[in-house]
């Protein structure tokens, strides 16, 4: 499925937490194939010497997904490990899942997200080259070439974002989409605008968080017509950024 978090992405949030050890395992053919219980007994166990397992509410292990955590419980008391089990984060009654968070994603409603995920969806990426015709009209934009090509990136259209590049903060108004009143829609681009800002980033590494999409892409007449309409989103960007 689409990734709503990188590995890399992962890693570093898990890091903001201080915890002291991060350790992943290839998911190898081998242990697909291995039980609940060896999996517990052989890799947390014993190489990992792992005292206590807390696991998902509806988490499932082993081969075929054959067991849960009245399985998980059993084999923690004989291996003298606690087992805990979290319990459903529910929106609306509707128990929270990355299913849940991608199909907001796909609609567009990143506002809703936050409340899923405890933070703003985000993509990072790198800045690369573009056209350049924005810097024309008044309005220069950073093109996005995201880090991950698996990133879940959400539907098309324009949005108030916080951008952090070179370890500062800025508001930022991004367009994800074909940007048709200029190239006639060849192909999606992620770019973004930057409020009040002018230094060059070009290859440089950014961070996009995402707070509200504003409005679908559109393909206006005139260059005269878009200018107007990113003067009306700057304003309306500006207004939910300071909210």
């Amino acid at each position: 499925p689409e990734l709503l978090t990188t590995c890399d992405e992962k890693i570093e949030m898990l890091a903001e937490t201080e915890i002291d050890y991060c350790i992943m395992f290839d998911f190898t053919s081998d242990i697909s194939c291995l039980s609940a219980q060896e999996f517990m007994a052989n890799v947390l166990r014993k190489q990992c010497n792992v005292q206590t397992l807390l696991i998902g509410y509806d988490h499932r292990f082993g081969h075929n997904r054959s067991e849960g955590f009245d399985d998980y419980l059993r084999y923690g008391k004989e291996l003298g490990m606690e087992v805990l089990l979290t319990r459903a984060y529910t929106r609306d009654n509707v128990n929270i899942s990355s299913s849940v968070v991608r199909s907001f994603l796909h609609k567009g409603e990143v506002d809703k997200v936050v409340d899923c995920l405890g933070y703003n969806y985000f993509l990072t990426g790198t800045v690369v080259g573009g056209y350049k015709v924005g810097r024309t009209i008044g309005f220069p934009t950073a093109n996005i070439r995201v880090e991950d090509p698996d990133k879940l990136i959400p539907l098309g259209g324009v949005y108030a974002v916080r951008v952090t590049v070179n370890g500062e903060s800025f508001a930022g108004m991004l367009n994800i989409g074909q940007r048709p009143t200029i190239n006639n829609g060849e192909h999606r681009s992620i770019e973004v605008h930057i409020l009040h800002f002018q230094s060059d980033i070009y290859n440089c590494p950014i961070h996009i968080s995402f707070v509200r999409r504003i409005r679908s892409e559109e393909k206006f007449d005139s260059m005269e017509e878009l200018t107007a309409q990113l003067h009306k989103d700057t304003i309306e960007v500006e207004s939910l950024l300071s909210e």
